[in-house]
């Protein structure tokens, strides 16, 4: 079914933090954005795994003084339109129901956005298992669901963290994660550091103590090879992860030295801004940066 919007865009965990400030600069950076040729229309699907939560996000955003100061939304005479989408990365009927949901009302998507994940307190097997579940799997899952979804030229985005470079790793370990060209590479590293956890030994085999950082490091890691495999493909897709910094949110629990807007900065470059062509790359303030440290 052909849209009636020009482009399309998606953000996973957008009721709140981060990915709410991803919705509401797109919104407003569209109408300058490179993908803009002066009049076009972008649908963003704020992604929310709970509906009632997602419902109040919308509400509040469609209230929002930042989007009517900047007329950016259709009912203030814009060019963006958001809707709410129900979208749980940690279940997969409902990745494969938001991508049935995307193919019959659009067909395709331009850009998608993954910024969903947990961060959970303490260190212990459960821990470890529930955060890769999420953090790892089921971002996993979105992004291999989800990209052969994108239009040719268009672009997919996982937010990833600094947490995950590679300075806390054995040089093993870390020339592991830098060789890594397939996925399958990616989840057998992550399989090993659960099973070190199990075994109550994963300092000794060169793991930190740290489910959500490693999560990050094979986010980042598995990304980087989903791009090296879509480059092949010849779509011009362009796939990148990235660092929002150290955000004021829940999950940094009242800490972070970054606004959510701020942190929403390069996820929002690597979705509608010109980046040159680069892809499977790992970002932070709005430029690459390397990830081996």
């Amino acid at each position: 079914m052909p849209s009636s919007y020009s482009r399309i865009a998606a953000v996973s965990g957008a009721n709140k933090g981060i990915g709410l400030a991803i919705v509401r600069q797109l919104a407003i950076q569209w109408s300058k954005s490179s993908f803009n040729s002066g009049s076009d229309s972008l649908l963003i699907y704020l992604g929310s795994r709970d509906n009632s939560r997602g419902q109040a996000a919308l509400d509040e955003l469609l209230q929002d003084k930042q989007l009517k100061d900047a007329k950016a939304l259709s009912s203030d005479g814009g060019l963006a339109h958001i809707k709410l989408a129900e979208l749980d990365i940690s279940n997969s009927k409902s990745i494969d129901n938001f991508v049935d949901f995307v193919k019959k009302e659009h067909g395709q998507i331009d850009f998608f956005i993954g910024n969903a994940g947990i961060a959970m307190q303490g260190f212990n097997l459960g821990v470890v298992q529930e955060t890769l579940a999420t953090n790892y799997y089921g971002t996993l899952e979105a992004t291999e669901k989800i990209l052969p979804l994108i239009k040719e030229g268009g672009r997919f985005v996982n937010v990833s963290s600094m947490a995950g470079k590679l300075g806390k790793y054995s040089p093993s370990i870390r020339d592991r994660f830098l060789s890594s060209s397939s996925v399958q590479d990616v989840t057998k590293l992550m399989q090993e550091f659960q099973s070190a956890v199990k075994q109550g030994n994963e300092k000794e085999q060169g793991w930190p103590s740290a489910a959500y950082a490693v999560s990050k490091s094979g986010v980042t890691a598995f990304t980087r090879a989903i791009a090296m495999e879509e480059q092949k493909k010849g779509r011009g897709v362009l796939v990148n992860s990235m660092c929002p910094g150290y955000v004021q949110t829940e999950m940094t629990r009242g800490g972070g030295a970054k606004t959510p807007d701020e942190g929403a900065q390069t996820a929002v470059l690597l979705a509608i801004w010109d980046i040159k062509g680069q892809s499977g790359l790992f970002w932070q303030h709005e430029k690459p940066i390397e990830w081996n440290a």
